[in-house]
């Protein structure tokens, strides 16, 4: 069920508690803790929290050689070359992939090399390609991540929006939390500026909510035993949604 690299996933999770020297920020703590599917009451309250700034590479940049905008493809194989600029993908101790890519919402898929295929059916296909720490988090300074269109057969070009849009980098779809571990939320807007375009994203855990106005992970502790949907969102300040097919993204998660 769960397709996420085990082993990327306890370094994140050890990471985060090998880190106490890091301050908690922007706590929200659910008193009434219960998970309203399982009817599971919670031990501890459940508490969404980020920690202070860990960012990466500002330096690091991400480049896209292939494919060019709304580039069109047979159906099959379609090449992708990646290049990477002040950033140590190259070093022969990296044994875990740190360039991932996105392709129309799905789950990040990892590679160690930067020119790669992907077998791809007929349709319109946006990519999104970003960096990582050791941790597996998104880089999320400017230059860290690129974005592309493209058509593979007979496809149209998605209709234009100026919109902003997420990539959800964690959780995983139907990845499995182990009981008492942090499920970790990361992601990038793309397409824009969160505080210049006055966005925040929303996250909802079954009937938990939490905002955010800035791109940073999320800590999600004490969550209960039990099935999840994590739906995260990108609105105006205002709470309006978004247009465009990428705004919103949801994952199952289980907790067990």
């Amino acid at each position: 069920m769960n397709k996420f690299p085990v082993f990327l996933l306890l370094l994140v999770l050890g990471w985060f508690s090998c880190n106490p020297e890091k301050r908690r920020i922007n706590e929200k703590v659910i008193v009434a803790a219960q998970d309203s599917v399982q009817q599971v009451e919670a031990t501890s309250p459940v508490t969404f929290f980020q920690l202070e700034d860990s960012s990466a590479f500002p330096d690091a940049i991400l480049e896209l050689y292939t494919p060019l905008g709304n580039q069109v493809f047979r159906p099959g194989k379609v090449p992708f070359e990646f290049n990477v600029k002040n950033f140590p993908i190259y070093e022969a101790e990296i044994r875990s992939p740190r360039l991932f890519n996105i392709i129309n919402g799905g789950d990040p898929v990892g590679h160690l090399s930067p020119i790669f295929q992907k077998e791809l059916a007929e349709g319109t296909y946006r990519v999104v390609g970003y960096l990582v720490d050791e941790q597996g988090l998104a880089l999320k300074s400017f230059g860290n991540y690129v974005d592309r269109d493209f058509l593979v057969g007979e496809s149209r070009p998605f209709p234009y929006s100026a919109e902003p849009y997420l990539a959800l980098n964690f959780p995983r779809n139907a990845q499995i939390v182990a009981a008492g571990d942090d499920l970790i939320i990361d992601f990038l807007v793309l397409g824009g500026d969160m505080k210049l375009d006055g966005l925040i994203v929303n996250v909802e855990i079954n009937d938990w909510h939490y905002e955010i106005d800035h791109m940073a992970p999320i800590l999600v502790e004490n969550l209960p035993i039990g099935d999840y949907q994590v739906r995260v969102k990108l609105l105006r300040k205002e709470g309006k949604e978004l247009e465009g097919p990428f705004s919103f993204v949801t994952k199952s998660v289980f907790v067990r």
